[in-house]
């Protein structure tokens, strides 16, 4: 058997009970919806709170709305602050600081004078904590089997739209049976304990933002495919924020008040299933593939609508659309993975996120200057989703597998900088680079020439340089939670081992030779740099699988548990020419072939 008859092995079962017994998944995923139940609560609750003490409603509303901007403009902010600064140190100080804003509002009182409350909501919504971007640059580290990874991701996704319904429902009872000011004070609460829950755990205690190799310039996001893919989610945040409207118009027309929040509950409903569905199986198609498949069924979804239907069928109908909403995000943020730079992931999410709120925002606002137009309200969420449609198929070359960067591949733009490289006779054209940008673990950037070690060395040594302070540096002080940082580490590498002993027994790899100690950490360091390969080469790339099946077999042969240890920061696509530079030494003495 061979990765050719199974290239998509996933050792560890991706069920459901896996991944949510996983080490620190629930924990994650639970402080974070909490986290971010304020963003449902904080509109409803600054209505209500300034209306029952006479206030206007208009004023309320650009309060809520002034708040959604404000935090919606100030997330890849946010983001690029997490990447450089670590996530305990941008969102410890902006969670403070909004509930802080939030639970002040009593004192202040909903009479208060309007500038000082307009100055205080809005700042309120500028130090939103980043949860859902942290969320997933978190999720790489926790989940490393990307099958159980892809369960999660959409169960994230999935159960993000019931925020919006349980939020609302919360406040508007606080509001109720306590009073708005107890509601604020709820919100503030919420969102303090939520984002303490995440903060606390040891996986976002000791996330560090992604070192770089590359040369200065190349952690850009404003590519090309970056660039399309963060603007078409705008399309579907702009059916999102029509069909808030259309629902108030339904609701109108039919006389059913409920029919305002129905529809929309019955949207995010199909949205949660549409999670549960997908993460059940793997799809066939790249991810570029299934990002504009879901968008084109998203599209159908809504122009089911434009018949006018009555309330029950409407209820139903709007179903479809919210199916696919959940395989859109998710498959957007598979991409900015595969594009954006390691470097700046944090802030790559917060973008797209940015991008679906402003376009709920915009579709919001369009769509409640035609409230009296009830055909062209209807068809505002279908034109929202044809929109974003049609920025993906333009982009469709740029996000596809001959032009996405991806975690174990690299573009002319990505390649590492040679500074004064000596020329090779016979190897002008040097693949594994010399001159090496190392970010090390104080933030400081140094440059590193590697000429004197052997092409199958560098990668190895380069990554035991990042991970250590700079000369200057080198007496800093360490972490003070290292007691947890290794626990976290011990159960995350045990994970690990299990799915590489898995697969080196399902794809009879020879077993690995060297000290004992280091034979476990070979194992991972081989079932990884192959893994990721085989994604490089034939899933992404240009290999068919008879060239993968030459390779696994050269694969076989390298049996010192030292070299792969060596190799396992390299790319995926540098596999084949580190197996050639493998010495005698790094190869077993057994015949490995079958």
């Amino acid at each position: 058997m061979t990765l050719v008859d199974h290239p998509l092995t996933t050792p560890p079962p991706a069920t459901y009970g896996a991944v949510l017994g996983s080490r620190h998944v629930v924990r994650l995923l639970g402080g974070t919806l909490t986290g971010r139940l304020p963003n449902g609560m904080v509109p409803v609750g600054l209505v209500l709170w300034i209306t029952a003490d006479g206030g206007t409603l208009a004023f309320a509303g650009l309060l809520a709305a002034l708040y959604g901007l404000a935090s919606g403009l100030s997330q890849p902010i946010k983001g690029r602050l997490m990447d450089r600064f670590g996530q305990t140190r941008v969102s410890a100080p902006a969670v403070l600081l909004n509930s802080g804003c939030l639970a002040v509002l009593p004192w202040i009182g909903a009479g208060g004078h309007p500038t000082l409350v307009t100055a205080v909501v809005g700042f309120a919504g500028l130090v939103t904590p980043p949860l859902e971007a942290g969320l997933r640059a978190l999720w790489p580290a926790v989940l490393p089997d990307l099958g159980r990874r892809r369960v999660v991701q959409a169960l994230d996704t999935g159960s993000q739209g019931l925020l919006y319904i349980a939020g609302p429902l919360l406040a508007s009872w606080t509001a109720t049976t306590h009073g708005p000011d107890a509601a604020l004070t709820a919100t503030a609460a919420l969102g303090l304990v939520g984002t303490a829950v995440v903060l606390t755990a040891a996986p976002s205690r000791t996330w560090r933002p992604a070192a770089t190799n590359t040369a200065a310039g190349s952690s850009r996001l404003a590519s090309g495919g970056l660039v399309l893919l963060f603007t078409a989610p705008a399309g579907t945040g702009f059916a999102l924020g029509a069909m808030n409207v259309w629902s108030a118009g339904m609701a109108s027309a039919h006389g059913l008040a409920m029919l305002s929040g129905v529809l929309p509950a019955a949207f995010s409903t199909g949205s949660f299933l549409g999670g549960l569905i997908y993460a059940r199986r793997t799809w066939p198609g790249t991810t570029t593939t299934q990002l504009i498949t879901t968008a084109g069924l998203f599209l159908i979804g809504w122009l089911l609508l434009l018949a006018q239907p009555g309330p029950r069928t409407a209820i139903a109908l709007i179903v479809v659309p919210g199916l696919f909403l959940t395989l859109i995000i998710t498959n957007g943020f598979h991409t900015v993975d595969s594009l954006a730079p390691a470097s700046r992931t944090t802030e790559a999410y917060a973008w797209l996120i940015l991008s679906v709120g402003t376009g709920q925002a915009a579709g919001t606002a369009l769509a409640g200057t035609l409230a009296e137009r009830p055909l062209v309200l209807a068809a505002l969420p279908a034109a929202g989703a044809a929109t974003s449609l049609a920025i993906l198929i333009l982009a469709r070359r740029k996000l596809g597998p001959g032009h996405r960067l991806g975690r174990h591949r690299r573009t002319g733009r990505d390649e590492p900088q040679h500074v004064n490289s000596p020329a090779l006779e016979g190897d002008v054209n040097m693949a594994v680079q010399i001159e090496w940008k190392i970010v090390h673990s104080c933030g400081h950037e140094v440059t590193h020439n590697l000429a004197d070690r052997p092409a199958d060395k560098r990668a190895g040594f380069a990554r035991w340089l990042g991970g250590r302070d700079c000369t200057d540096c080198w007496k800093a002080a360490r972490d003070s939670d290292s007691a947890a940082k290794e626990e976290w580490l011990a159960a995350k590498r045990a994970e690990e081992q299990q799915a590489a002993l898995a697969w080196a027994e399902q794809f009879d790899m020879p077993p690995l030779e060297g000290p004992e100690r280091a034979l476990a950490w070979g194992e991972r360091s081989r079932f990884q740099l192959a893994t990721t390969a085989y994604t490089a080469l034939v899933s992404e790339g240009s290999w068919d699988e008879a060239d993968w099946a030459v390779l696994e077999e050269k694969i076989r042969t390298v049996t010192r548990a030292g070299w792969w240890i060596d190799q396992r920061d390299a790319d995926g696509s540098d596999l084949p020419e580190l197996l050639d530079a493998a010495t005698t030494d790094d190869r077993g003495t057994e015949n490995p072939f079958r």
